[in-house]
């Protein structure tokens, strides 16, 4: 299994009244993760658009342990727990400066026809790309 490693400072603008990242904002940071990951299989989200394929998260699981703070640095592991068909399940570990674990995501994302906005099987090159990366 292929683990993509990522890192992000956390932004003033992304903590509320009570000095912690707003929960919202770890949806943000997942698709950071999951486009990192993609790049570094040697395909990006706008290329896979570029072919008229869309990626749209179709169900997010998230568990908080423990906040984000303004100015930390957060980890983010990331990985590919499977892939089922038409569906990509990404699991996301968010992890503080102090390596403790803060966060677990996972998001299940599915491949829909840009222009009939229908599920459709990924194309072969995505494919292609992606199983390496499984195991």
């Amino acid at each position: 299994m292929y683990i993509s490693e990522s890192s992000l400072r956390v932004r003033y603008g992304e903590t509320d009244k009570m000095d912690f990242v707003y929960h919202g904002n770890y949806l943000i940071y997942y698709h950071y993760a999951r486009n990192e990951f993609l790049r570094e299989m040697g395909i990006s989200e706008k290329e896979i658009e570029e072919q008229g394929v869309l990626m749209p998260v179709i169900e997010v699981k998230i568990k908080y342990s423990q906040p984000a703070f303004y100015d930390d640095i957060l980890t983010i592991k990331t990985h590919l727990k499977k892939t089922s068909g038409i569906k990509l399940h990404f699991v996301c570990d968010i992890y503080n400066n102090n390596n403790e674990l803060i966060n677990k995501g996972e998001t299940v994302l599915t491949f829909v026809d840009n222009k009939t906005r229908k599920a459709i099987r990924p194309p072969k090159n995505i494919i292609d790309v992606i199983i390496p990366f499984m195991s």
